[in-house]
């Protein structure tokens, strides 16, 4: 059944007709909540969910949004049954400039229909020749890593990444076109969280708009070369996928799904390292657990058939996505008038879920503020007491297509540290970070990494 784009017509902005929900309009003038909402979202919406309940309207970012709080709030908007929520409407205003027409800016049958053709890029063929690729560059970036002394390891696995992203993704070596290529890539991602959008030459939204002309015009160069021989690398994955109809992509369409996956990918998993990194030196044990692991796997090249065996680094990885989802807050706007817990909501409202206000529910978690990667063993499995209550990679039909591909890359990274190396912060330290757009520490995460002995 197809679904109308008649309500593409919608002003741009979401609607402010919201005064007969619980809420209120903030704590300052014009910007509301703004600055709890950049400096302590968790908090604000702890606050604002003991004061209203499981609905209000809220004011940050110079957008009057209604929040929808827990599990069942989750399973509505991603779930999605009715098709009312737009995803389009609620990214486009952030990216479509930067990243236009990416998997997750696209709705309902023009979704589906490009993320069937997708799929064959992560399919487990696919997998295993992204795996092969980065072994030999995971396993060099971490040797270059400082050892026994102090660094910024935010900033060096976010440089590590881009190198990995450069290969796998865009299937280029290292060398004078891959340098412009993560330049670009950089500004872009830099220009996604600019607070000013204007196009004056040096500040960091010009900065991203020439960075995605250097992406699109090597993509636009290589297309035919890539259509016509087959490499391992997502670009050319891209290029030859097809659905089970024998449908094809566009160039247009490989080249904004090349970008912007570049772009989903490369952010989300840093935030998810950093997480990583940042639990495991709090808590030394599971280093040692994931050590132990780590050698039943021979050699120093992890094989596709490995991965399952490095089942305790999954449970770390699900811990420490639940505590620290890269994506804390997830956009939708409302495509036509409905009633949502009593309330009669408008067409063009903008409704925000929160996986991590979800993942630290008492009522759902045992002590939340505790890291337990055992809390997702089978015994345990305190994530199935609602199908939507771990929601870190979204879920319904826009469920991130690459999470499989997220945990090989984190397993991977994992296993060339761990075998060989332990990692440690000062005794007290905290980290310090931001929770929103995207979870991130905000003193680069300072971490000694030690060879083990």
């Amino acid at each position: 059944m197809k679904t109308s784009t008649e309500y593409l017509d919608l002003p741009r902005k979401s609607t402010s007709k919201l005064q007969h929900l619980p809420g209120d309009s903030g704590a300052l003038p014009i910007l509301g909540d703004t600055v709890e909402f950049l400096t302590d979202y968790l908090g604000l919406v702890s606050r604002k969910h003991k004061l209203y309940g499981p609905i209000f309207r809220n004011n940050a970012l110079l957008q009057k949004t209604v929040a929808l709080l827990g599990p069942e709030a989750n399973e509505l908007v991603l779930k999605d049954s009715d098709k009312i929520f737009s995803n389009k409407m609620a990214w486009d205003p952030l990216l479509d400039k930067l990243f236009p027409d990416g998997l997750m800016l696209r709705d309902f049958d023009e979704h589906r229909f490009h993320r069937r053709i997708l799929q064959a890029a992560f399919k487990k063929d696919a997998l295993q020749g992204y795996l092969d690729d980065m072994n030999p560059r995971m396993r060099e970036g971490v040797a270059d890593f400082p050892k026994n002394a102090e660094f910024g390891f935010k900033d060096s696995i976010k440089s590590l990444l881009l190198d990995v992203a450069a290969q796998i993704f865009m299937g280029v070596k290292m060398g004078e076109e891959a340098d412009a290529i993560n330049k670009g890539f950089l500004h872009a991602m830099e220009a996604s969280m600019a607070v000013v959008k204007l196009p004056i030459p040096g500040t960091t939204w010009q900065k991203g708009l020439n960075g995605r002309k250097t992406l699109k015009a090597f993509i636009e160069k290589h297309i035919e070369a890539k259509r016509s021989t087959e490499s391992s690398d997502f670009f050319s994955q891209f290029c030859h996928a097809k659905d089970e109809d024998g449908n094809t992509l566009s160039n247009e369409a490989v080249r904004d799904h090349t970008i912007f996956l570049l772009f989903a990918a490369h952010d989300t998993t840093t935030s998810t390292l950093c997480s990583i990194i940042y639990a495991l030196a709090k808590n030394p044990e599971w280093q040692d657990i994931l050590y132990e692991e780590c050698k039943l796997i021979d050699g120093d090249h992890l094989n596709y058939d490995d991965l399952p065996k490095l089942d305790k680094a999954a449970l770390v990885m699900k811990e420490a996505l639940r505590m620290f989802p890269p994506v804390p807050a997830i956009p939708r706007r409302l495509i036509k008038e409905t009633e949502i817990m009593g309330y009669r909501l408008p067409a063009n409202t903008g409704i925000g879920i929160s996986p991590l206000f979800t993942h630290y529910m008492e009522e759902w978690w045992t002590e939340p503020t505790k890291f337990d990667p055992e809390r997702f063993s089978v015994e345990r499995a305190e994530h199935k007491r609602h199908l939507y209550q771990w929601v870190p990679f979204g879920g319904g039909g826009h469920k991130c297509i690459g999470l499989n591909f997220a945990e090989m890359q984190v397993k991977l990274f994992m296993f060339h540290l761990l075998r060989n190396y332990t990692i440690s912060v000062k005794p007290g330290y905290e980290m310090k970070y931001n929770a929103v757009p995207i979870s991130f520490p905000t003193d680069g995460l300072p971490v000694t990494i030690t060879a083990r002995k």
